[in-house]
């Protein structure tokens, strides 16, 4: 008896001890479980509700507790859905899906882009941003300077010449970038225009400056050496100084009685207002660089759809080469036409006939009918602007939904011009859509009312030249068809549109 009551009593500490590390582990587990279960579930939800509690809580107490806010969600903390707008944009390319899913919800809310990223390629003393009388009156000079009958003819003189120029070097290398090459020849139009820059050093360096710029404008404002926007800040900088210093010899030179170059920062630097009160040196510079953001991005990018499209549609480039490139009314009669234009290869089309190898003019521009809806169709579905952002400035009422005071609206403008209810088949390249005009409201390739772009015919002309030049002198194909198009922060194809270039 005495020998077993001391064998049992090992077996009892022993099942007690077991029992005790298996309580301890048990409860490890459970501890290990809420810390690496429990709390980021708990983090997720408070993330995720936090905007909601920011940005609603404080329009509950304004309406007395009640307001019908349009559905949707705010998002993440700081960078509300622009994780998910990523993923479409960036990662699957599929920007419609992401479009179309926040169309189902009505006019869907959310927090997305903050206004910081806006003020990225603007300034306070931007066309782009000032409002009221001051707005008026940049603008009026814009508009003025780019779309009167001299500042036109000006422009027709500058254009030309580059674009002609250009088209012959590119057939000489047989296969080339259409993305980079484009922005080059409208990149050397813009600073002359603009400042009376000549191809060299300066530009080059400008070149490379503002497609840091444009890289950062859909960024999100994350200020830290190594991302987008820095680098984008840092751009803007440089471009700035660039112009800076430009402004500053104009300055030093005027006092002098030099000529006047005759540009848009001359424009600008005396342009006065009723009062007589001129632009500030930071005026001035602020909207150069804000209209060579505007101007250099869309009209590039543009142009060089103008190869995607006309090569996957080669029956709009037929027509384009032998179609009404002329006014029946003038030398020619609709026979002879009809007997020169039946041949492609052609190069003495109509205008080109006309003009005797002279320069095309504005006036000749407007008789090319086909070529100018070839431009529109070009430009809707390039969509170089997928959206553009508007500040609420009152509190609004929209089927039955308050819309409050100070929130950003979103306008796809990608989704108006791809939208079967505004555009018959509007995926096909089909300049004819144009032999009328769209719905009122549907197409917003430069925006609409007081804040259109005021320099909207200015890139239209720029394309429309392009084209005329493009289509009577030379034979283009891709080289990789099939390939991906990446939409941040602009529409481009994956390969930088790849192209066998050559004449007819």
């Amino acid at each position: 008896m005495l020998m077993s009551f001391k064998e049992g009593k090992p077996r009892e500490q022993h099942t007690e001890s077991h029992r005790a590390r298996k309580m301890g582990i048990s409860s490890e587990t459970w501890w290990f479980a809420l810390v690496f279960g429990g709390a980021p579930l708990l983090v997720w939800v408070l993330l995720t509700w936090w905007n909601e509690i920011w940005y609603i809580g404080p329009l509950k107490l304004r309406y007395s507790g009640y307001v019908k806010l349009p559905p949707g969600t705010m998002g993440l903390p700081y960078f509300g859905e622009m994780l998910s707008f990523l993923w479409y944009f960036k990662i699957l390319h599929l920007p419609d899906e992401f479009i179309e899913a926040k169309k189902q919800r009505l006019a869907s809310s959310g927090h997305h882009l903050s206004s910081p990223v806006l003020r990225l390629r603007t300034s306070e003393s931007s066309v782009a941003v000032v409002n009221g009388k001051a707005h008026t009156r940049l603008r009026s000079y814009v508009f003025n300077a780019i779309n009167s009958p001299d500042a036109l003819k000006r422009i027709f003189l500058v254009v030309q010449p580059r674009i002609s120029s250009s088209l012959q070097l590119w057939a000489d290398k047989v296969t080339l970038n259409g993305m980079k090459e484009t922005k080059k020849v409208t990149f050397a139009n813009i600073g002359k225009m603009f400042a009376n820059f000549e191809p060299g050093l300066v530009l080059d360096s400008l070149d490379g400056y503002f497609a840091g710029i444009i890289g950062g404008v859909r960024a999100q404002r994350i200020n830290v050496p190594g991302t987008t926007y820095h680098h984008a800040l840092k751009c803007r900088k440089s471009a700035t100084d660039i112009f800076r210093k430009e402004l500053e010899s104009r300055r030093l030179h005027a006092k002098s009685h030099i000529e006047e170059r005759n540009d848009l920062m001359d424009g600008l630097i005396n342009m006065k207002d009723k009062q007589g009160k001129k632009l500030g040196d930071g005026e001035v510079i602020d909207n150069i660089v804000s209209l060579v953001i505007a101007g250099y991005e869309s009209t590039s990018l543009a142009s060089m759809w103008s190869f995607y499209y006309l090569a996957k549609f080669p029956d709009v480039l037929q027509k384009l080469r032998v179609s009404d490139n002329l006014d029946m009314n003038n030398s020619w009669s609709s026979l002879e036409c009809v007997s020169q234009c039946n041949s492609m290869q052609d190069e003495n089309l109509a205008m080109t006939h006309k003009k005797n190898g002279n320069f095309i003019t504005a006036k000749d521009i407007s008789e090319l009918k086909y070529t100018n809806k070839v431009v529109e169709e070009i430009i809707r579905l390039a969509n170089v602007a997928p959206f553009i952002f508007r500040i609420v400035k009152e509190d609004t009422e929209y089927q039955g939904f308050k819309i409050p005071k100070d929130w950003k609206i979103i306008i796809w403008l990608r989704h108006l011009h791809t939208d079967p209810r505004n555009y018959n088949d509007p995926m096909s390249f089909n300049p004819d859509r144009w032999n009328g005009p769209a719905k009122p409201g549907t197409f917003q390739v430069f925006g609409g009312g007081a804040r259109i772009c005021a320099g909207n015919m200015l890139a239209r002309v720029q394309i429309a030249i392009f084209l005329h030049y493009l289509a009577i002198g030379y034979k283009w194909e891709l080289i990789n068809p099939g390939t991906k198009t990446m939409y941040l922060p602009h529409p481009k194809p994956e390969d930088g549109l790849q192209i066998k270039f050559k004449r007819i």
